[in-house]
């Protein structure tokens, strides 16, 4: 049986915004040539980020705009732009066109008002300068001054089509005070255009945050949660989620701390790329270890970036001066770049976009962020949260080694780090801690885990000296870990014992090698005195033989010089003789 091909579905054409996470949950932009709604309450972002648009179209697409204003002047407008880094006004002389388009409240009232000789002067305008994004900026104010609804709805459908015949990428403006409001006055906009992107601005805890929502985008899939919108030096900045699949390399490469006996507890340092949470209460040196985490990369000739909240620069070098961390000729050298901010009043979004910005000037390998919990102080705890999930994310997606501490809420390592749950994200966690007992404080370190790595399950004691952090060996009396006075009263104890110990074993030799001397001197006597025995023996033995020999001679000299025969002839003829 034949069986016809699927139709390959044609994607949507788009038109990137070059706005940083939007394009992104957007996927790929404002839809072309056709009309996109940003509606939200005063101040929530629209203006802005309609005018970021058509700048990035200018920057990167070399594609003019038109900017229609219907609130605030031409002038203003360029004014309040200039505050960002696009170069407004240079771009409203030739390549962005301002058309001022308030309307006197008396005018509208006096007779019947449309749009069409406005819009027959921009379509001049669109022919003269080749124009293909335009902006109607503040429409709610045009409609609010006909009040009449047949009169709005005349002159929305009237741009709607003049829009249409023109081929503009379009994006249209309104303020919406509430959401009840909506329906009864703008309701009907959201079913005209292709796109509708809503802007709301709330107040957490103290701050302001903005959030940007697609509610609806016709022909195109979209992400239409909730998304933070902050503002930055380049514009509005989408804290868009990171795409759900993780590609990421990992590296096997270590690098060190900076404390060779944490390097050995870790199995040899940390992996480049990973992140590291150290966690702690107020005073157990969390800040120390991160600086001599920022000392030994720039030892290794790497860029480091040191971010540091509600703690001055200056402040941080002469601290860690005292205890033998040398980063004040770093400083000046560029390879450490240190940044100090405040958290009061600052929300979590806007202490991204500014870290963000800092690591695209500064281009690190390795990133210390002390404390990141701060960034929780102002704004709602969730906010705080998502962004320490997102900076952590971003920071290893760029291959940089991050090491971030984290202010603890108890002094018991089992319990959770902190409120923002980092530690169940970081690669290797190193808590610190306090020892209390016998009348003094003393700072302990544990390895929590380090994911990928062999790592030391003991408690280990930190010492702070002129010549820097170090960590004491493991001393225990009695199955428990002894540390400060205890462990030096104890170790000085055992070093009295040995002591002891050491005379009473040379005293013990000593007296041996003098028994063993007065045994070795007795035994050489008795053997010269056995060879004096031997010797007599052998001479008397020698002696015996010649007074033998001396004997037998003198007999036969006696017999000889008496003409007698020998003894043995005699002998012989004397038994002859008888047997005669």
């Amino acid at each position: 049986m034949y069986r016809k091909k699927a139709a390959i579905p044609k994607l949507l054409p788009k038109m990137a915004t070059g706005i940083e996470g939007f394009d992104g949950l957007s996927r790929g932009g404002l839809p072309r040539h056709r009309t996109s709604l940003l509606i939200g309450g005063p101040g929530a972002g629209k203006t802005v980020f309609a005018l970021q648009c058509l700048v990035n179209a200018v920057r990167r697409q070399r594609a003019r705009g038109i900017f229609v204003a219907f609130e605030e002047s031409p002038r203003q407008i360029i004014a309040n732009g200039a505050t960002f880094d696009w170069g407004l006004a240079s771009l409203a002389e030739k390549e962005l066109f301002f058309l001022d388009a308030h309307l006197s409240p008396t005018l509208v009232k006096a007779g019947d008002f449309d749009l069409i000789g406005m819009l027959a002067m921009l379509t001049a305008k669109k022919e003269e300068i080749g124009a293909q994004w335009i902006v109607f900026d503040g429409i709610d104010v045009l409609l609010t001054l006909l009040q009449d609804p047949v009169a709005e709805m005349r002159e929305i459908y009237r741009i709607r089509d003049w829009l249409a015949d023109n081929a503009f990428t379009a994006i249209i403006t309104a303020k919406l005070e509430n959401r009840a409001s909506e329906a009864a006055h703008y309701g009907f906009l959201q079913f005209m255009v292709d796109c509708v992107v809503r802007f709301e601005q709330r107040q957490d805890d103290r701050v302001s945050a903005q959030s940007i929502q697609i509610t609806k985008y016709r022909g195109s899939g979209h992400s239409a949660a909730q998304f933070p919108v902050s503002f930055g030096p380049s514009g509005i900045e989408v804290g868009a989620a990171e795409p759900a699949e993780i590609r990421r390399g990992a590296s096997s490469d270590r690098i060190t701390g900076g404390i060779e006996r944490l390097d050995a507890m870790l199995g040899g340092g940390v992996f480049r790329g990973s992140s590291t949470l150290i966690s702690g209460v107020p005073g157990t040196s969390k800040t120390t270890l991160a600086g001599k985490f920022a000392e030994a990369a720039c030892r290794r000739g790497e860029r480091v970036m040191f971010v540091s909240y509600d703690e001055a620069a200056e402040e941080i070098v002469r601290n860690l001066h005292s205890v033998g961390i040398q980063l004040k000729a770093h400083v000046k050298s560029g390879l450490l770049r240190m940044y100090s901010a405040r958290t009061e009043g600052v929300s979590a979004e806007e202490h991204l976009i500014k870290l963000r910005s800092l690591i695209r000037e500064h281009q690190p390998r390795c990133l210390v962020i002390d404390p990141l919990t701060a960034i929780a102080k102002a704004g709602s705890l969730g906010a705080a949260r998502t962004v320490a999930n997102r900076l952590i994310n971003m920071v290893k997606d760029n291959g940089i080694t991050l090491l971030m501490t984290a202010l603890s809420e108890t002094d018991d390592p089992r319990a959770e780090a902190t409120d923002l749950q980092i530690s169940t994200i970081a690669d290797t966690w190193i808590h610190l801690s306090y020892l209390v007992r016998s009348g003094e404080r003393n700072r302990a370190l544990s390895i929590v885990k380090s994911r990928g790595t062999w790592h030391s399950n003991q408690v280990r004691e930190l010492v702070l000296s002129k010549s820097g952090p170090t960590l004491t060996d493991v001393y225990t009396a009695g199955g428990e870990v002894l540390m400060g006075t205890l462990r030096w009263e104890k170790e000085a104890e055992e070093s009295a014992r040995k002591g002891r110990d050491r005379a009473q074993f040379e005293y013990k030799r000593r007296e041996l090698q003098f028994a063993e001397a007065g045994t070795r001197a007795q035994i050489k006597a008795l053997q010269l005195d056995l060879r004096r025995q031997r010797a007599e023996l052998a001479l008397y033995s020698g002696e015996n033989e010649v007074r033998n020999v001396s004997s037998s001679e003198r007999e036969n000299e006696l017999r000889r010089r008496r003409s007698a025969n020998p003894a043995d002839v005699s002998s012989r003829k004397s038994g002859n003789g008888a047997a005669k």
